[in-house]
């Protein structure tokens, strides 16, 4: 197990295996969708992409094959990597970086939100990366980074660019099998506009105690669009049971934490609040949450890269129009700017002293 003084302690090669033990360390079954064959246009994985995504929200996501899939498999690790170094900075450093009043995008530190109703606080830290930054030529940022995220910036912006097209391919066929024109979804998620996109890297600290939980990151539905996470230790549960409402901390719906085994060559893909509230809780957001890893690999830092794609900061959050859409009970919706609904997602989140995503 690597020590703090080491100067490294991301390697996946020598992470020791999810444990064999399922009835200790229950996992859900998910399906595990080609991302090779949905470029392809093949209309039985399509269907299975569909079904699942109305079901519990969340799938494998086999990444080989494609252009963009490769991007995401090994630009994953190099991320991460770069994600390293931005954590071992000084914490007076990383604290420079902290969101501003409003704000998404910077550093979380550790117990910088609430873990539970009880206010117990959070064991994680992250970092916000916003795509329209690591986009943007050097003088047209509109926030600091350390010169670390600055010095990997063409690698960030490539990343931002692959996680984005599969998250939007994955949105077109959804649209198809919905009847919405896929406009429709495409003019909300327009890559070169301002919005809440941005990729995450998160460090989780080892076990403390081999009891559990130590919840790194609390209970909730993701705010955005669609989800693409990478990560190479267990700590992903999902709750059992799914569930059409978002809600903060704690579980709706009668259930169970499952977890939710890295698979190698996949990412795990799962929809967010705006996927449900465009087409009025058809689809689906899995309630998960994050805990240090199981058995042996919580001996290690847990480390995870995640893209979010949400709509342009003023889109309108409402049900779209569809053959395989309920009508919404209001015709005349208007729906509130996505900017101001994930501000108000975040503060349902338990955020105790920045503004979290």
């Amino acid at each position: 197990m690597p020590h703090k003084e080491e100067s490294t302690e991301f390697h996946p090669d020598q992470f020791p295996p999810f444990p064999d033990d399922p009835q200790q360390f229950p996992n859900v079954i998910l399906e595990t969708i080609s991302l090779q064959k949905l470029d392809a246009g093949d209309p039985t994985e399509r269907e299975r992409a569909f079904q699942a995504f109305k079901g519990r929200g969340f799938v494998y996501l086999e990444l080989a094959g494609t252009e963009n899939g490769d991007t995401i498999l090994h630009g994953a690790d190099e991320v991460a990597k770069a994600a390293e170094q931005t954590f071992a900075l000084p914490l007076e450093e990383k604290l420079r970086y902290k969101p501003g009043n409003r704000e998404l995008f910077g550093y979380k530190n550790v117990g910088a939100t609430n873990a539970d109703k009880a206010g117990t606080p959070d064991t994680a830290e992250f970092f916000n990366v916003s795509k329209n930054d690591m986009l943007a030529p050097d003088s047209e940022m509109r926030r600091a980074r350390p010169s670390v995220v600055m010095e990997h910036k063409p690698l960030f912006a490539k990343y931002c660019r692959a996680s984005h097209a599969t998250g939007m391919l994955i949105m077109d066929i959804l649209a198809d099998k919905l009847g919405v024109l896929r406009e429709e979804i495409r003019q909300r998620h327009r890559i070169e506009d301002l919005a809440g996109d941005h990729i995450r890297f998160t460090r989780g600290p080892p076990r403390k105690t081999a009891e559990m939980p130590e919840i790194q990151t609390p209970s909730h539905t993701d705010f955005g669009t669609i989800t693409i996470l990478m990560n190479w230790l267990g700590g992903l549960q999902v709750w059992s049971t799914s569930s059409r409402h978002a809600g903060p901390l704690e579980p709706d719906v009668p259930g169970s934490w499952l977890w939710v085994k890295p698979r190698r060559g996949c990412a795990i893909v799962n929809l967010g609040d705006a996927a449900v509230k465009f087409t009025n809780g058809v689809l689906c957001s899995g309630r998960h949450r994050v805990i240090p890893s199981p058995g042996e690999q919580g001996k290690w830092p847990r480390y995870s890269i995640v893209y979010f794609v949400r709509p342009t900061d003023h889109s309108r959050l409402k049900t779209l129009k569809g053959s395989g859409i309920p009508a919404a009970e209001d015709q005349e919706e208007e729906g509130v700017e996505a900017k101001e609904w994930i501000y108000r997602q975040a503060m349902g989140l338990g955020s105790r002293h920045i503004d979290v995503t």
